[in-house]
């Protein structure tokens, strides 16, 4: 519910403009609305994965539910902590190419003090 009690309209919100200039990160806006949109994706994968735990927990433990059991669901600590780990391999396998992308560069730069010693030694 808005401030007002009317209901949340989250379409219009979420064509709402940010303020202040959007980041960017690359040369080519076209892959920063690209990673935008792959990572909008993933945090919406993520939440339906999320709800799937929920009817699926309900389901072992009830045998049946209804759309408010769902609603209404809390996981207890256990079932919180299996999602936080299941949450963070999801984002581990995203960001695998980042990742990956990260190590190379720094495994094809050497040490600066490796390079000071072969300098020092020329």
């Amino acid at each position: 519910m808005s401030e007002d009690g009317e209901p949340f309209d989250w379409v219009a919100a979420s064509g709402r403009k940010a303020r202040g200039k959007r980041p960017e990160y690359f040369d080519d806006p076209a892959l920063d609305r690209l990673y935008s949109t792959v990572f909008a994706l993933a945090a919406e994968v993520s939440a339906l994965r999320e709800r799937q735990d929920t009817v699926e927990r309900l389901l072992d433990e009830k045998g049946t539910i209804s759309r408010a059991d769902i609603e209404r669901y809390e996981p207890d600590r256990t079932a919180a902590e299996e999602r936080g780990l299941a949450t963070r391999a999801y984002v581990a396998r995203i960001m695998r190419g980042f990742q990956q992308e990260v190590e190379a560069m720094e495994a094809s730069d050497p040490p600066i003090m490796d390079i000071v010693e072969k300098l020092s030694r020329e």
